[in-house]
């Protein structure tokens, strides 16, 4: 897949909901969280695990964070600046590398098409979140 390459350092809340949340793991600014149900704490999403509660997806990270220490995530909704990166009218997807983000054409066949939002222009990311719970 053709991630999108996000330097945390240009990651950015424009407006919009967040959360504040635990890491369950190592996260870095720019990179799609789910939240698990039974300890609350924010992990990276993945559109191909095994496990559905890793293939939904909860908010977008805005700090980076070690496991157990605070993690806020943009909510759906928000718009965050990840830097120019984007292709403006292009929407973007949850990858199947864990906590990455990729163009809808980069999903591809044992994925599940999770929507993350819209580029609202080469920077700003409009949050959408969209899961059919298919399987391609």
């Amino acid at each position: 897949m053709a991630d999108i390459s996000i330097s945390a350092a240009n990651v950015k809340l424009v407006s919009g909901p967040t959360k504040s949340l635990i890491a369950a793991a190592v996260l870095t600014a720019g990179q799609a969280c789910y939240q698990a149900s039974v300890t609350k704490k924010a992990g990276l999403a993945d559109n191909d695990s095994a496990t559905a509660e890793i293939r939904s997806i909860g908010g977008l990270a805005l700090n980076g964070a070690a496991a157990d220490q605070p993690v806020v995530l943009a909510l759906n909704g928000a718009v965050v600046n990840v830097g120019a990166v984007l292709t403006a009218g292009t929407d973007y997807y949850l990858s199947g590398t864990p906590g990455a983000i990729c163009p809808r054409a980069d999903v591809t066949t044992g994925d599940d098409p999770i929507r993350i939002g819209i580029a609202l222009t080469t920077s700003n990311l409009q949050l959408d979140f969209a899961d059919p719970n298919v399987t391609l």
